[in-house]
This record gives C-alpha cells, sequence and structure tokens, in this order.
C-alpha cells in the first residue's frame, strides 16, 4: 500500500520527478517551489510504497478548495492502481479538489481526463490560462476539473483565487 507522508523538504527523488514529469513551461522554478513550501502556502507529502519512494503531490489549502498543482507517480510504482488510489487517499484528505490538466488535444491528455473523470472529477467547459511560471514564457491553455466542490462555487470565483492565491496575480 502507497502511504502519504507529509514533508516539509522535499527529497532528491522528488526533484527528479518533479523535472522528469513536468515540461518547464509547467515547472514553478524550483528555488520559488521550496520557498512556497518554506511559507507553508504550499504543502508536500512524499508518496512511499513499502518504504521506496513512489511520488509525489504539491497541492494548497485554499479558503473553499484545495488545489493539487502537481501530483507524479514513480515509473517503479505505476500500475496496478497506484494513481486511483492516491488520488483516493487525496480526496479523503482534502475533500473539494481543483486541478489543472491539459486540453484534449493529444492521446495522453485525453487518457488523463479520462482518469480523473472514472474518479469522478468533472470539466469546467470555459477558457481556463495558467499564468506563465517563467519569464519569456506565454500562458499554457488549459483546463480545470474539480471534485466535491460547492454548489455555489463558480468557475470565475476558482479562478480568480488561483491567480492570487497560487500565480500572486492581481
Amino acid at each position: 500500500m502507497i502511504q502519504l507522508q507529509p514533508s516539509m523538504q522535499p527529497s532528491a527523488e522528488v526533484k527528479a520527478l518533479f523535472d522528469e514529469a513536468f515540461p518547464l513551461a509547467e515547472r514553478r522554478p524550483w528555488p520559488r517551489q521550496l520557498q512556497l513550501l518554506a511559507d507553508r502556502k504550499l504543502q508536500l507529502v512524499e508518496l512511499r510504497k513499502e518504504g521506496a519512494f513512489a511520488g509525489f503531490v504539491f497541492y494548497w489549502w485554499l479558503p473553499s478548495f484545495s488545489f493539487i498543482e502537481y501530483i507524479a507517480i514513480a515509473p517503479a510504482a505505476r500500475g496496478g492502481g497506484a494513481g486511483s488510489y492516491v488520488m483516493q487517499l487525496m480526496a479523503d484528505k482534502l475533500g473539494a479538489i481543483v486541478l489543472e490538466v491539459e486540453p484534449p488535444d493529444t492521446e495522453q491528455a485525453i487518457r488523463r481526463i479520462h482518469f480523473y473523470e472514472r474518479l469522478g472529477y468533472q470539466t469546467f467547459p470555459d477558457v481556463y490560462e495558467q499564468p506563465p511560471h517563467h519569464p519569456g514564457h506565454g500562458p499554457l491553455p488549459l483546463r480545470l476539473m474539480y471534485l466535491h466542490l460547492p454548489t455555489d462555487l463558480t468557475f470565475e470565483t476558482i479562478k480568480q483565487t488561483l491567480y492570487k492565491e497560487v500565480y500572486q496575480i492581481t
């Protein structure tokens, strides 16, 4: 079984998988990631399976929902429902969840969206742009998916909360 271990200091394995799993345009610069952890704005759980590194989840506790910003399962731990199990553990821990996904333009993006849909997530139909993490990069067109949101929480409110709290855009 995979266990969630809260961490304030990411292991070298977290950093390596972070760099491997996410393209540069989607990755916050690592020093900034560490600063957000130190400031206790960003949360990290390392995933362990029989003591071995199995992945990580970076997430935010926000006023009306939690935002899973990055999740990655280590190659050796993939398969057998590991991702579904971790997402269920996170749903139990966090309640209302929002996450970003690529638009359904590639086979991999479609598979990822279907994975989340099988877990009960729904997709907002609205256009969403992730602000750039790096100077000179443009915004990324993404979609927002959600689970267990209060019915009065709108797409616009969620977007503005993410822009303000996660991306520091006012």
